[in-house]
């Protein structure tokens, strides 16, 4: 009999409900905490809750990993049914979520966890080929493997228009707030090695330095799969996502370029208006 894979991963890689119905990926939320009531990241609660709140209130939720135990009872409702799993957490270096799955997946034979190293849809880049894997019929442990090898190869960036988030959260100095101000400064955040960096910083107008910041990115595209391609963004204006994907598909053929909305731990930490270009390169980063 041939196995039952399920591609499941933690809710921080973004996924857009019509592609998690369309290749049957299932989600365990992280738990956001804000103003001291629980909630569960896409379930109960949303990005546009936390600018609200944090509008009226000037408070940032805090985040946090599913324990062992509720790891443990979500890997088992599928176990029961007949799967084989391979779960996906953001990177490890950001969050106790890879280790709590770990601990769970012990107590099982056929749940296989990946440490994505990464965030946002540079984890859900790998759940897609996952998926695509599982749907060949690759058996569940091969598909762990094969992800775990492309991990370093995803390119996963964002440009934030105001660090204001990152301040709050205690991300970023003041004396670096007030000189990104002062200098119209619009730096790009960098997923490497499964941690965060700045890169580049960026100045001028938020639309006008995205489409700059699409083209350092992309370039002529000649190292880059372009069997899937992430437009992730943080509560942009439709206009100036639609403007940056046609900046993508100006610089090459891009048959499938995903546009989705970043959930609530990305919203947490970098606020309204960010905007990455996410996707898997044919060589490690």
């Amino acid at each position: 009999m041939a196995e039952k894979v399920l591609i499941t991963s933690d809710s921080t890689t973004d996924l857009s409900p019509e592609l998690r119905e369309q290749y049957g990926i299932v989600i365990m939320p992280l738990v956001v905490s804000l103003n001291d009531t629980n909630h569960l990241d896409g379930v109960d609660i949303t990005p546009e809750d936390i600018y609200r709140n944090y509008e009226q209130n000037k408070t940032l939720p805090k985040t946090a990993a599913v324990n062992p135990a509720d790891c443990e009872e979500f890997f088992r409702k599928y176990v029961e049914q007949g799967y084989s799993i391979v779960h996906f957490t953001i990177s490890s270096e950001m969050s106790s979520t890879y280790q709590n799955s770990v601990i769970a997946a012990e107590e099982f034979e056929n749940v296989y966890v990946v440490d994505s190293r990464n965030l946002s849809t540079g984890g859900g880049l790998l759940v897609l080929r996952a998926a695509e894997l599982a749907a060949r019929g690759i058996r569940a442990g091969m598909i762990a493997e094969e992800c775990r090898r492309l991990a370093p190869n995803v390119d996963a960036s964002f440009v934030i228009d105001s660090l204001e988030f990152l301040h709050k959260g205690g991300r970023c100095s003041a004396v670096a707030l007030l000189g990104a101000n002062l200098m119209n400064f619009k730096p790009c955040i960098l997923v490497k090695d499964g941690k965060m960096s700045v890169g580049k910083k960026y100045r001028g107008k938020f639309d006008q330095v995205l489409l700059k910041y699409i083209e350092d990115r992309v370039g002529d595209g000649s190292d880059i799969d372009k069997s899937h391609v992430f437009i992730t963004h943080a509560g942009c204006d439709e206009a100036v996502v639609n403007a940056c994907v046609a900046r993508l598909k100006s610089l090459g053929d891009y048959p499938n370029v995903h546009i989705t909305r970043a959930g609530c731990t990305v919203s947490s930490h970098c606020g309204r208006n960010t905007l990455g270009v996410l996707f898997i390169r044919n060589h490690a980063i």
